[in-house]
């Protein structure tokens, strides 16, 4: 259980920041339903049900020479349509409703922060909705793939793979969305670091960049970061959101 100083110095800097980014991981959407990735439940610590470990099911490699295998790893356990966002990405989105000047910079791939009518989002691994050919860069919704007979998208053009446009193991992260988070971070007064182990590079090292007054860190078991001025949250972020106003 939290301490509720915290939780009060929490709101306060909430409540006097002019620019807050909110840094999320898998932890965050687990009250949705969808499970982490490294904790003792997390999708990684599972059988895949197959020769070879979640992980390195996907990867880049893994998805160019077993495109069968990897579509159905992924369809089973990433892929989460029917989710809704929970109180998290309610309260963060909120913010936004009430004027305050607030960026989510994002590891997660289910696109719940959008579903729950944020905008300043910037998606470091991509997101289940958008998806590509890998040939001729036709885009398709999730709602518009079409499988074969093997359960592959395939592309109505020229029946390529369409390729989810999530960063695998093996590939790098885009540029642009890499270069806004690394920006939003760095003017930010607030970073809110939230939900993850802070294991993941080079999406964890983007938090390096904080030069504000405070950051914050919030997760079931203690994490450490090197900023000077810390204010470490140990608990379930949905005890501790459920306390803010």
């Amino acid at each position: 259980m939290s301490n509720p100083k915290f939780i009060s110095e929490l709101q306060q800097l909430i409540n006097e920041s002019e620019r807050i980014v909110f840094f999320g991981g898998a932890g965050v959407s687990t009250a949705s339903g969808i499970p982490d990735f490294r904790s003792s439940k997390g999708l990684f610590m599972k059988e895949s049900g197959y020769r070879i470990s979640a992980e390195e099911i996907v990867s880049n490699c893994f998805f160019n020479r077993h495109p069968k295998i990897f579509f159905e790893f992924y369809f089973e356990n990433l892929v989460y349509e029917k989710a809704q966002p929970n109180l998290v990405h309610k309260y963060i989105a909120n913010l936004e409703k009430r004027e305050k000047n607030i960026i989510i910079v994002t590891q997660n791939i289910d696109g719940l922060h959008k579903k729950a009518g944020s905008t300043q989002i910037f998606n470091l691994h991509g997101d289940i909705y958008s998806n590509y050919c890998t040939k001729c860069h036709r885009h398709y919704t999730l709602d518009e793939l079409q499988l074969d007979s093997d359960g592959i998208p395939r592309c109505e053009d020229d029946q390529a793979i369409v390729k989810p446009d999530v960063i695998l193991y093996g590939e790098q992260l885009h540029a642009d969305v890499v270069e806004g988070a690394v920006q939003a971070i760095a003017q930010a007064d607030l970073l809110i670091i939230a939900g993850t182990s802070l294991a993941v590079y080079p999406a964890a090292g983007l938090i390096n960049h904080f030069n504000g007054k405070k950051a914050v860190v919030i997760n079931k078991t203690l994490i450490r970061t090197y900023h000077l001025n810390t204010l470490f949250i140990e608990d379930d972020m949905t005890n501790v959101f459920k306390k803010l106003k």
